[in-house]
């Protein structure tokens, strides 16, 4: 960062010292006791309001869970220990804190019916399939949450930070989803995490070299902690990859029920009192649903149409207001 730009952002007489981010950051140095008992105690609370929240599909008490959670305070403990070159125990605070998050939530799971669907909740179906905007997102939380850590008139904006970067409710999710053995969308859910995690730590790291604390480091060891920024950049690519696929697939599958809707919609144009209602995709099947109040024009002639705009194996299922489901056929088949 530019030392022009850092001074606008980072102004001296607004800076913590170093003395002062290991106090808050570190939770085996001063009062050990009184620091872990309240991270272990908050972070308990938090992960059963997170579940509670995500089973009843309550966007308020999810927003509680994020706003009580300790989770980023070692997670940026572990950016300080980085720059500085120095062992911490914020990463063993840190997997510890995940792994009691992911049972709480698996637990809570085993009181849900087997007939609960969990892509119906929207507080599943919105972490278990997370893209690239979901990282820029964390990355800008991260610098936020940083910035507001390491200057003393910002700690205020601290608890919208907390809100904004969501580290409870996705380890949660992935418990929820893991208890009822739904491993792809469990998976999902710790890709959002990690995102979260990474952007947490890279952010971190960044803000404080920015501060000179890699100076420090540099004068106590005589090296720059390059291999970090190595490790957490090799993480971060990890990471990267499955989110701009996910991405991609994104686009491409609303892409394809776009063309699937305006061609559905031209196949019914002649049709009075015909519509499409909706478009659906779901892993290789495409349904239709559509309203008629007659007899409906040749499926072939859909299928015919639907061959020019889609790529071929795609499965086409037509639902009707009667009540009947017509399997078109594959594309290309």
């Amino acid at each position: 960062m530019p030392g022009q730009l850092r001074d606008r952002v980072l102004p001296d007489r607004q800076r913590r010292s170093l003395e002062d981010l290991q106090e808050d950051l570190d939770l085996s140095s001063g009062d050990t006791r009184a620091k872990q008992s309240a991270f272990w105690t908050m972070l308990t609370l938090s992960s059963v309001i997170a579940a509670g929240g995500i089973l009843t599909d309550s966007t308020a008490t999810v927003i509680g869970a994020m706003i009580i959670a300790p989770l980023s305070t070692p997670i940026m403990g572990i950016a300080l220990g980085a720059v500085q070159r120095r062992r911490t125990t914020a990463f063993a605070f840190v997997a510890g804190g995940c792994l009691l998050v992911v049972v709480i939530g698996a637990a809570a799971s085993l009181v849900v019916p087997q007939s609960y669907e969990l892509l119906s909740s929207s507080q599943i179906s919105g972490r278990t399939s997370p893209g690239l905007l979901d990282l820029i997102a964390a990355l800008a939380t991260g610098f936020a949450g940083a910035v507001a850590l390491a200057r003393k008139d910002v700690a205020a904006v601290l608890p919208g930070v907390a809100i904004a970067i969501s580290l409870v409710p996705p380890l949660a999710v992935t418990g929820v989803c893991a208890g009822q053995a739904s491993w792809w969308l469990a998976l999902g859910a710790l890709v959002l995490f990690l995102s979260n995690l990474l952007a947490l730590v890279f952010a971190g790291m960044v803000v404080f070299a920015a501060l000179g604390y890699t100076r420090a480091a540099v004068q106590h060891t005589g090296r720059a902690p390059r291999r970090a920024y190595i490790v957490v950049g090799l993480l971060f690519t990890a990471v990267l990859l499955p989110l701009a696929a996910n991405t991609v697939t994104t686009v491409l599958i609303s892409v394809w029920t776009y063309r699937a809707r305006s061609t559905a919609e031209q196949w019914l144009s002649h049709t009075p009192g015909a519509a499409v209602t909706g478009v659906d995709a779901q892993s290789r099947t495409l349904y239709i649903r559509v309203r008629s109040p007659g007899d409906l024009p040749p499926i072939k002639d859909l299928l015919s149409d639907l061959e020019e705009q889609l790529p071929s194996g795609i499965l086409v299922v037509v639902d009707t207001t009667r009540g009947r489901q017509i399997t078109a056929g594959k594309l290309g088949g």
